[in-house]
């Protein structure tokens, strides 16, 4: 069940099949062929210049888009579940036409979610191969770095697979764009679901969160929560461990002095340290409920399910889309498209996000029209108001407000390693 923002209007729509239209619309009023190929064979010649190509990574033909992500090391799960969730939105459109008569292309470079690794990774997406925007950044170390780069060289920046506050500032900064909620928005969701559905007294719940501002933002979400419930910030049990690791001895030790004075623990974690600190506790003894937040579905189960049945029991994720199985129309269409455009690429949150994201900048930058560049795009996604992609929750933007979904919902594990949608109260 999504805990969508009060006051948000939802509005039905199918971006797919919009884009889809407007490029059949494109071919119906003229738009430029490609030039068939010479007599002979050989390939066709060069489209004619334009003023598109004074734009950097958009041709008459095709938008190049960038993503620089952990396609290696502890993190790398994620990398390849949002580059398979992009490529396969983008396949999906350029099927029907493109944009505009434009297809759409991405480039993924690995920063092994090492920021010392990522502005290098940057400057050859944006210098060398001039891309047009950079999209489905993993990680908040590696955002942080990120974020001043393209702002300095007024690069879009847009669906970072990070819920840090640094990303989310007030007034947003204009080049940068988010698709999902707030970590604190997910930690703080997460301790109402234990003390309102479980019935866990708030000051029972202890919270880990990875040493960094991904933890933190987390950790101030989840403590903020507890406070307004009688808890003293002081008096939370908050563990730590080291970022792009999987370290969590000391934590699990920490937490077994007290184990007695707790019942559930709040993860602010990457999958396999969340996985591990599961595996671990559970290992020690200790009987308690486990909610990660937004931890990837697919590499949190698989660990889990490996390790034995009685490890799946009592845990449960935050997330900012509705479970893959959701009988949702938009949840529908995302299935069909990794089904035919990502084989053997399991459902799952990363990529169902990396979709959805997807569709809102398909979105703008067909409202943004023929005549293409990073200016029109970004007024154009602070036009979307009241738009739904179709998950039921509302997709509102504008020049004050650059978080594109407030909502959150609730992701059972089940002992098969598939999960169930629960209500977050």
């Amino acid at each position: 069940m999504a805990l969508a923002v009060p006051g948000k209007r939802v509005a039905a729509a199918t971006p797919t099949l919009l884009l889809a239209a407007s490029a059949l619309m494109a071919a119906a009023c003229g738009r430029r062929e490609t030039p068939a190929a010479p007599p002979g064979g050989g390939p066709p010649p060069a489209a004619p210049a334009s003023a598109a190509s004074a734009v950097r990574g958009v041709t008459d033909r095709e938008i190049l888009l960038g993503m620089v992500a952990s396609f290696s090391g502890s993190n790398k799960e994620r990398g390849r579940s949002m580059r398979a969730g992009w490529e396969a939105a983008l396949a999906t459109v350029n099927e029907a036409g493109g944009v505009h008569g434009r297809t759409l292309r991405l480039v993924a470079l690995d920063d092994g979610y090492d920021p010392a690794r990522t502005k290098p990774a940057l400057k050859d997406l944006v210098e060398q191969r001039r891309v047009f925007a950079l999209v489905g950044n993993v990680g908040t170390a590696t955002a942080a770095v990120s974020v001043p780069y393209c702002l300095e060289n007024k690069v879009l920046f847009y669906g970072a697979l990070s819920g840090a506050d640094l990303l989310r500032k007030t007034p947003p900064e204009r080049y940068v764009f988010n698709f999902r909620a707030g970590l604190a928005r997910e930690g703080a969701a997460a301790v109402r679901y234990l003390v309102k559905t479980r019935r866990i007294a708030p000051g029972r719940i202890a919270v880990l969160a990875q040493m960094d501002d991904f933890g933190e933002s987390g950790w101030r979400g989840a403590a903020r929560e507890l406070e307004s419930l009688g808890v003293r910030r002081e008096a939370i049990l908050k563990l730590g461990y080291p970022r792009n690791t999987a370290d969590v001895r000391q934590a699990v030790a920490e937490l077994k002095k007290r184990s007695k004075a707790h019942d559930a623990v709040v993860m602010v974690a990457t999958y396999k340290p969340a996985a591990t600190f599961v595996i671990q506790a559970k290992e020690a003894g200790l009987r308690l409920f486990f909610i990660s937040v937004s931890a990837d579905s697919n590499g949190l189960a698989e660990d889990l399910v490996q390790a034995g049945r009685r490890f799946t029991e009592k845990v449960a994720i935050t997330q900012v889309v509705p479970v893959p199985t959701s009988p949702a129309p938009a949840v529908a269409r995302y299935r069909e498209a990794l089904e035919k455009h990502a084989l053997g690429e399991r459902p799952g949150s990363t990529s169902l996000e990396a979709w959805f994201g997807a569709q809102i900048l398909l979105e703008a930058i067909s409202r943004a029209g023929r005549d293409l560049d990073g200016e029109k795009v970004v007024e154009a996604l602070e036009t979307i108001r009241g738009w739904d992609v179709g998950i039921g929750a509302s997709i509102d933007l504008g020049p004050d407000d650059h978080q594109a979904c407030d909502a959150v919902w609730g992701w059972m594990l089940q002992p098969d390693g598939t999960y169930r949608q629960i209500e977050l109260g």
